[in-house]
């Protein structure tokens, strides 16, 4: 039923995981949905991430830990974060506001705003696959495994971190034998299992998400590249083609791309495209759950019978081509770490931008400009964050009033 005073239509531009939940949890009020992408459904980072559910590690990229290591890292060509030797003053402006974040107070105030919503981001799935998105989640614990005892304290440090600020997080240590993975090869000495999580075939989530958005009268369209959102009776988008879409709000869930059309409308809060990697690769026996490579940084998960390996931070244009070299590395770290893998058969190469904002927090909420929300800056969680976003930001843009826990993530900030 419309709410009284609701917006009839709203138009989201970007059809991943944030703008189609966005545009679903609009459609629970009563508000007709247009969803407009450049490219396609899961395009972007929606569609090769690592599929992990994981409120558990959900937390702020800069912390002091990170920037320690991404100084290091800057000497290391095949390090898991990688800052491309290039003349951009907007990505040094970042990563300079990156750093300056890199402190155990900021890390806390973020944390703190996380640990608020993570509990809430895996019922947010439950209400989508309840009401119709036909998709699975997967629950299973995530495995964490390690070769050296430094690593596991390192992150055995960082959940009991969170969990002073209030984050609750359940972690057993175990023996690499009792984890129940056959994959962890003889260098793993021990492994972590954090309990509670989940994974999906993200793409498979989206497009299943697409599709219900669809089948509730909405309309999504591909090869839409909005140039300029106008601000005339009500709000419009255009098209590069100059076709016109008007309605009562505009949202902008545009991942990586989200400056271009953003900050003309106030949003300073910076957010670079921090790209990361994955391919697929078969298994010699079923792989039972998500697994973490800490010292590689890779994320691992079943996959359509075999296995989808993620991993990179790589600051570098959203649009810029894959780099095989950043592939290599992956496979180069994880490959002694793991068994009964085939790596020659790798396939489904990929690259895709996510969204990272300087301060490590999304940016979700309305903008100066009236009329016009934007929801992204989710980093590496926007999958997690996704349907959480969009039922938030459906309860604002219906009823006019920010939710309590939408305050920490305000794009005026």
């Amino acid at each position: 039923m419309q709410d009284k005073g609701a917006p009839r239509k709203v138009v989201v531009v970007g059809a991943g995981v944030v703008g189609l939940s966005t545009a679903w949890f609009l459609q629970e009020h009563g508000v007709e949905v247009v969803v407009v992408d450049r490219d396609d459904v899961a395009a972007g980072a929606s569609w090769g991430n690592a599929g992990y559910l994981s409120p558990a590690f959900t937390a702020p990229l800069p912390e002091p830990a990170v920037l320690r290591y991404g100084l290091r890292a800057l000497l290391d060509r095949d390090a898991p974060l990688h800052v491309p030797a290039t003349v951009d003053p907007g990505l040094w402006a970042f990563l300079v506001g990156f750093a300056r974040r890199c402190t155990p107070g900021a890390w806390k105030r973020a944390m703190r705003a996380y640990a608020e919503i993570n509990g809430e981001s895996l019922d947010a799935f439950d209400v989508l696959t309840d009401g119709g998105v036909e998709a699975r989640t997967n629950a299973a614990p995530i495995t964490a495994a390690f070769d050296d005892a430094k690593s596991l304290a390192a992150l055995r440090h960082e959940f009991e971190s969170m969990a002073r600020v209030g984050q609750e997080v359940t972690v057993r240590e175990a023996a690499p034998s009792d984890a129940g993975v056959p994959q962890l090869s003889s260098r793993i000495e021990s492994v972590l299992r954090i309990e509670g999580q989940r994974f999906v075939d993200p793409g498979a989530f989206v497009c299943a998400l697409a599709r219900s958005v669809r089948e509730r009268d909405g309309e999504v369209r591909s090869g839409f590249e909005v140039t300029v959102v106008h601000q005339d009776a009500g709000v419009s988008v255009e098209s590069a083609d100059g076709d016109l879409v008007a309605a009562d709000a505009v949202v902008l869930a545009t991942g990586a791309w989200l400056p271009r059309l953003a900050k003309p409308l106030g949003v300073r809060t910076r957010v670079q495209a921090g790209r990361g990697y994955s391919f697929t690769v078969p298994t010699d026996e079923p792989v039972p759950g998500p697994v973490y490579l800490p010292a590689a940084r890779v994320a691992c998960t079943p996959y359509r019978g075999g296995l989808r390996v993620a991993g990179t931070m790589e600051f570098r244009s959203p649009d810029a081509s894959l780099d095989e070299a950043r592939v290599e590395a992956i496979v180069r770290s994880a490959r002694p770490l793991l068994t009964g893998v085939a790596w020659e058969e790798r396939k489904d190469d990929w690259v895709g931008s996510r969204p990272v904002s300087a301060d490590g927090l999304p940016v979700i909420g309305a903008t100066r400009a009236p009329g016009v929300f934007v929801a992204g800056g989710h980093g590496m969680w926007g999958l997690t964050l996704g349907p959480w976003t969009g039922r938030m930001l459906g309860d604002q843009i219906v009823t006019g009033s920010r939710p309590a826990r939408l305050r920490p993530f305000d794009p005026l900030r």
